[in-house]
């Protein structure tokens, strides 16, 4: 999609929600959903619509990790990095994800399949290590059955 298709698209998100700044994050949660990001230029956007500066968005953009900058791959794969996932087996957990599914956490793979995260809590202490894999939760994690579910296509 063009720069301006793009640009009159977001606005529209924005006149969806009568351009309010309080929808900020429904407008955000949108813009992610239609574009698979929330990039710079979708910000700016935003920022004007609801006559807010780019650092005010740019903060709400960045504290929430649903929303990204760039497309996430067609799988996402959120492994818990907390003490407790860490205590059971989250870092060789992280470590072979990494090597099997070819890229770094923080990253997707270089053919778009796969993106892979790091996220610090996902309310599944009792059933470490924890992940989640398109959204489904996966308790007493491990490498086989997390990889089943990216080939799988989540599920």
């Amino acid at each position: 999609m063009n720069g301006s298709e793009a640009d009159e698209a977001v606005r529209a998100i924005a006149a969806a929600h009568a351009n309010r700044p309080d929808a900020l994050i429904e407008m955000l949660h949108d813009v992610q959903h239609r574009f698979g990001c929330v990039d710079d230029a979708a910000l700016r956007t935003l920022a004007h619509a609801i006559n807010r500066s780019r650092a005010e968005v740019h903060g709400v953009r960045s504290f929430y990790t649903d929303f990204t900058e760039e497309p996430q791959g067609r799988c996402v794969v959120k492994l818990c990095r907390a003490e407790s996932c860490q205590a059971a087996g989250g870092d060789a957990l992280a470590a072979d994800l990494e090597r099997d599914l070819g890229c770094s956490t923080g990253a997707t793979s270089p053919d778009g399949g796969v993106t892979l995260e790091a996220v610090y809590c996902l309310g599944n202490c009792a059933l470490s290590p924890a992940a989640m894999v398109d959204g489904d939760l996966i308790g007493r994690a491990d490498r086989d059955t997390i990889l089943a579910r990216v080939k799988g296509g989540g599920r």
